[in-house]
């Protein structure tokens, strides 16, 4: 896996290319600061593959942006991680562009 990192206007946006799975997620966990942003982007267009362990990952993100006020987004994800969102629900707890 592969991450982008871009921090502008307090807004963290985490591009990720490859494999978000049980190997890969603490990598993109490390990623998230503690500190407060105004919000989070998640770009998934290059995801090919998300497991429950990435799944983890961004719920916890999501939960720390409520906690603080700010905002997530997820964007393009590809038809097989989307359906990793629909068939648990998440679809309805995430912002996905």
């Amino acid at each position: 896996m592969q991450i982008e990192k871009k921090i502008e206007d307090g807004i963290l946006t985490l591009k990720i290319s490859g494999r978000l799975d049980t190997n890969t997620s603490p990598q993109l966990e490390a990623e998230i600061p503690q500190t407060d942003l105004s919000g989070i982007v998640f770009d998934l267009s290059g995801t090919e593959y998300m497991s429950s362990a990435g799944l983890r990952v961004l719920l916890g993100a999501q939960k720390r942006m409520i906690a603080c006020g700010g905002s997530m987004r997820i964007l393009s994800p590809n038809a097989t991680v989307r359906e990793v969102f629909d068939i648990t629900g998440c679809s309805s707890i995430f912002t996905i562009e």
